[in-house]
């Protein structure tokens, strides 16, 4: 592997999201995930100290890494530019390799709010 490829995206809040990379070695050809975990974490900025994760799943033989975030996660993200990235651990021997890392656009949904005002609303019978 070379240089982390850097891959911007876009979560909108109190949606679901997923998004799957391909992780392949400097002269293209797909990097062997076998025996290797993937971790993901989003953060306001990268040194904030807060953070939410994101769920993953590996298909080793493919090279494939996918990431996902339930809807009750992104309703709790930050508006706005966020940072986050993909980390692989192989289990043997514990080493750590960043394979992707970007930006992420964390957007309002309009008919989020307004659902959870009409709830609101009903709630307090107004």
């Amino acid at each position: 592997m070379s240089a982390v490829p850097s891959v911007n995206i876009t979560i909108e809040k109190g949606m679901d999201f997923e998004a799957t990379y391909i992780v392949t070695n400097s002269d293209g050809s797909v990097f062997p995930l076998t025996n290797q975990s993937a971790t993901a974490k989003i953060k306001k900025h990268p040194t904030a100290s807060s953070s939410k994760s994101f769920s993953t799943s590996i298909v080793s033989g493919i090279g494939e890494i996918r990431i996902s975030m339930a809807s009750t996660i992104t309703s709790d993200l930050t508006s706005g530019r966020n940072y986050y990235d993909v980390i692989i651990t192989n289990s043997s021997t514990g080493k750590k390799i960043k394979v992707f890392e970007g930006m992420a656009l964390v957007r309002d949904t309009v008919s989020v709010w307004l659902i959870e005002l009409l709830f609101l609303m009903d709630q307090l019978q107004v």
